[in-house]
């Protein structure tokens, strides 16, 4: 079993700064990609950042510029540096590891933190 544990969330004035991590307990496993994606009351999460085993990354328009996504594979965890934090970046923010077994890969999801930034 895979969990995802995430911390950094809170709340921040509008320009102001948050660090997001998330540790995968998946050692046993080879994680393909892990992002962040993010979900606001009625409607759809959406892809925020991801990161490839790789190492590449590809962030949401609204994002760019503003947000860094990064990865220590050896550990398992990615995290995402938010700046420039505007009041629309309030959401409630979910870590995801994509995980092949065999030809079929998994998404596994963190519980969410909550970012709330003021004006």
């Amino acid at each position: 079993q895979v969990q995802l544990v995430e911390s950094g969330g809170g709340l921040v004035q509008a320009g102001g700064s948050l660090r997001l991590s998330c540790a995968a307990s998946a050692r046993r496993f080879s994680i393909n990609a892990m992002g962040w994606y993010r979900q606001v009351p009625e409607k759809q999460r959406e892809l925020v950042a991801i990161i490839t085993s790789g190492g590449r990354t590809n962030y949401a328009d609204s994002v760019k510029g503003r947000f860094t996504i990064s990865r220590d594979s050896a550990k398992n965890t990615v995290y995402l540096q938010m700046n420039s934090l505007k009041p629309e970046d309030t959401a409630v923010y979910y870590c995801n590891a994509r995980i092949p077994n065999g030809i079929v890969v998994y998404d596994y999801w963190g519980q969410g933190t909550q970012v709330t930034v003021s004006s």
